[in-house]
């Protein structure tokens, strides 16, 4: 599995049959709306060419789900699966054409090739966020999502998790890197890879101090041993 860090919450990931983008976020959509949040990380526009199978969208926040970043992905002639939870799957189904549109709310599995997606609780200000697994050679990788520390979010978890994607920068209804670290504590990650730092703030993200943490750089392969 190749997984690439796109800054902020977005992710892709390459098996040997799929890509699948989660959260994809590859404009200034936000620094437009509100100057105090251009983004401090310029686009690379080659992931623009990428043609997913999947894609992932966690909640309805622009950093997360982007119209103009989608329109690279979604008016094409490809047929994707978008997995979105609800106010999600309702911004984005405006794309229409030929892509499975599938309700991806607390709970809901659904399987693409032999990679299955699960949707599980997260603690945010869209209230129909949700955290996803990913179960795809033999591994489970856990994105959290936006999300708050909460303990209504366990019972959904495996017991085997081997790399969590986390929100570390403690705004905007996210953990901090101390409940961060309690968080990955709690759910005995082998892996833990903090992100949702570094586009709209100054955090330093090697300031993580989970003790089998691996920092990403943005645009660039997450070296998972």
């Amino acid at each position: 599995m190749k997984i690439t860090w796109l800054g902020q919450a977005g992710l892709l990931f390459e098996t040997g049959e799929m890509k699948i983008l989660v959260d994809p976020y590859l404009s200034d959509a936000v620094g437009e709306k509100d100057p105090a949040k251009h983004r401090k990380v310029p686009v690379d526009e080659r992931f623009f060419g990428v043609e997913p199978d999947v894609i992932v969208l966690t909640h309805n926040h622009l950093d997360h789900t982007d119209p103009e970043t989608l329109s690279h992905y979604l008016c094409g002639e490809k047929s994707v699966t978008v997995l979105a939870s609800g106010l999600a799957w309702e911004a984005v189904r405006v794309f229409g054409g030929s892509h499975n549109y599938v309700l991806f709310n607390r709970h809901t599995e659904f399987t693409v090739g032999s990679v299955r997606f699960r949707a599980v609780k997260a603690e945010h200000s869209d209230l129909h966020a949700v955290g996803v697994l990913i179960e795809a050679e033999d591994k489970t990788y856990y994105l959290t999502g936006d999300t708050l520390y909460n303990t209504e979010i366990f019972p959904d978890l495996p017991e085997k998790i081997d790399v969590v994607f986390l929100p570390v920068n403690g705004a905007g209804n996210n953990m901090n890197m101390a409940d961060a670290k309690r968080f990955c504590k709690k759910i005995r990650a082998k892996i833990a890879v903090p992100v949702h730092c570094g586009m709209f703030d100054d955090i330093d993200m090697t300031a993580f101090a989970c003790k089998n943490a691996v920092i990403p750089t943005v645009y660039e392969e997450i070296p998972l041993p």
